[in-house]
């Protein structure tokens, strides 16, 4: 029988090591720094909160709210996560993570102010991790908003190997006279389609189920459909984030109230989302032949096979932000959008009716 003392149980016994994570706090600094404007109190990086005022120090920025509402906003990738895990490219979901939150955000009129992070891993490995904050700070300097924290939480009970799960939190801002929240929206309105970057962060359950189970696709294969990419590019593509472009059509109508109702076409499709920001007795005529879907789309609908209602049901199809104004705006403020890098039509009109989208 051993008799000799037992050695001392640590943490890191156990899964869990503390100086990863310092080292984690070192290398995503710089990350989170790049994406500071004046309103983020700097002094306070790595304490138990982060700081930010809500208004420019500077008169010349200060915008003086008068009755200033906060919008929140809570979202993740999804199962997208196991198509970087499986090509080994993490770099990218964290643009995801920020376009699915500030992308929603956004659809109240509200200006986001700052992201938080948080990151659930089996084991801290920095360089890694230090590849996702990337993404998460590309992605908030896209949407002009501070990285002004997160969380990363080491659980080897709870995940195994490589395995990570994101989810993303934004605050905004926006006046209560400007909020933006569907009750303007009349018949005749325009409603303006914004252009997705492909399948973003949605219906990757069934694509993933589609393409690389039952076609037996890999992540490797460049089928003639995608034109030259590979599955795994395409499945990798990052969200479109639209806040910018939507905040610069906002800012050029400060008086006139022109766009009446916005939605972030993710999970549930157009039709799904487009009648959440609609008054009731409305509907939207959607012309169908005005764009075409990207062939990432196609591929799946062949391959599923998977129908017409059920691809809507599920993706995008193409559009990724919906914008329905007052029809005499819709010429400029698409200019506005094109100028700012936007591919944009018009999608259709509103009309009585409802709930379920009409096609036309």
């Amino acid at each position: 029988m051993d008799t000799s003392p037992a050695s001392p149980m640590t943490y890191k016994d156990a899964g869990v090591d503390i100086q990863a994570g310092d080292a984690m706090v070192d290398l995503i600094r710089p990350l989170a720094v790049r994406t500071y404007d004046p309103r983020v109190i700097v002094d306070h990086f790595g304490g138990f909160g982060g700081f930010f005022s809500l208004d420019f120090p500077d008169k010349l920025l200060k915008k003086n709210y008068r009755d200033p509402i906060l919008v929140g906003c809570s979202d993740g990738v999804g199962t997208k996560v196991l198509v970087a895990l499986a090509t080994g490219r993490v770099n990218t979901v964290g643009i995801d993570l920020v376009a699915m939150n500030v992308n929603d955000l956004v659809c109240s009129g509200a200006e986001p102010l700052f992201f938080l992070d948080y990151i659930g891993t089996a084991r801290l490995d920095p360089p890694r991790k230090a590849e996702i904050i990337k993404g998460i700070s590309y992605g908030c300097v896209q949407a002009g908003c501070a990285l002004l924290g997160g969380e990363t939480a080491e659980m080897p009970d709870i995940y195994r190997g490589e395995d990570f799960d994101l989810a993303g939190f934004a605050l905004g801002v926006v006046e209560r006279r400007r909020l933006i929240d569907g009750r303007r929206v009349e018949v005749g309105d325009t409603v303006i389609a914004l252009a997705s970057d492909g399948l973003h962060s949605n219906g990757y359950g069934l694509a993933r189920r589609v393409l690389l189970d039952k076609a037996g696709m890999s992540l490797d294969d460049c089928p003639p459909e995608l034109e030259g990419r590979t599955v795994g590019a395409e499945l990798l593509r990052p969200t479109r984030i639209y806040a910018k472009a939507v905040r610069s059509v906002l800012g050029r109508y400060r008086v006139k109230r022109v766009v009446k109702a916005m939605a972030h076409i993710t999970g549930g499709g157009l039709v799904g989302n487009i009648p959440r920001v609609l008054p009731a007795g409305l509907t939207v005529r959607v012309k169908r032949d005005s764009w075409s879907a990207p062939p990432i789309f196609g591929l799946i609908a062949a391959k599923g096979p998977v129908d017409d209602l059920e691809m809507l049901r599920v993706f995008n199809m193409g559009v990724g932000f919906v914008m329905i104004v007052a029809p005499s705006f819709a010429r400029a403020i698409m200019n506005d959008l094109r100028r700012r890098g936007e591919r944009c039509w018009v999608l259709g009109k509103v009309r009585k009716g409802g709930p379920e989208l009409e096609w036309a």
